[in-house]
């Protein structure tokens, strides 16, 4: 019998289990988060301050939703990272859909945002409400970076809920590994630099790879 979970319900312990994830500990897995990040302009930085201010007069009055969280926090980041132009594209609930090798056990569900070029996934995003922790979004991200079209290439994630973000790295081996960055906070200025600079440096990385 078929068992089929929505990927909001999934768990990292079913992701293991069923589909032979598992965590990668070395720490040079994923040093795209780390390494070689472009150096921000000033302009950049003030639509950051701008972003950030935003962020805390909203959040002050009320917890900002999913939706919100899209367009205050995360639509002016994937614009400042150039996603919105050439030679990128954005989707949104984009339809996936992964299954055991068996069969017995399907998950499927919508990924928030996607950026592509040509056809490879750029970046997959998981966001929610800032009343959640960031962290609810991993199983959700990785079961839709597991259906990723170009398993050969690495994919690449980011969780977000307006105050904090990580960033996560998905290679296929003999097994699918996974690992992640810490949380970095829009609170912090210097975070939310490197989460634009770790925007940048994966969009040229893609490009680099696939020119």
């Amino acid at each position: 019998m078929v068992q089929t979970i929505p990927a909001r319900d999934i768990s990292l312990y079913e992701l293991e289990e069923k589909f032979g994830l598992q965590l990668a500990t070395d720490t040079n897995f994923f040093t795209e988060w780390t390494e070689n990040l472009p150096t921000l302009t000033d302009g950049e930085q003030q639509a950051l301050a701008r972003v950030k201010s935003n962020y805390l007069n909203l959040n002050k009055h009320r917890l900002m939703s999913e939706e919100a969280v899209k367009m205050v926090v995360l639509s002016p980041l994937l614009d400042l990272a150039g996603f919105y132009q050439p030679p990128f594209e954005i989707e949104t609930e984009t339809s996936v859909e992964i299954s055991a090798e068996d069969e017995s056990f399907i998950v499927k569900g919508n990924i928030d945002v996607l950026v592509i070029q040509k056809h490879f996934w750029v970046l997959a995003i998981e966001s929610k409400s800032s009343k959640f922790d960031v962290m609810t979004a991993l199983p959700q991200a990785l079961a839709y970076m597991l259906a990723r079209p170009n398993p050969a290439q690495p994919t690449f994630g980011l969780l977000i809920n307006g105050r904090e973000f990580v960033f996560v790295k998905l290679i296929q081996q003999e097994h699918p590994w996974y690992a992640r960055s810490y949380a970095l906070s829009i609170e912090r200025d210097l975070e939310l630099h490197q989460v634009l600079s770790i925007l940048k440096r994966l969009g040229e990385l893609i490009v680099i790879r696939n020119p």
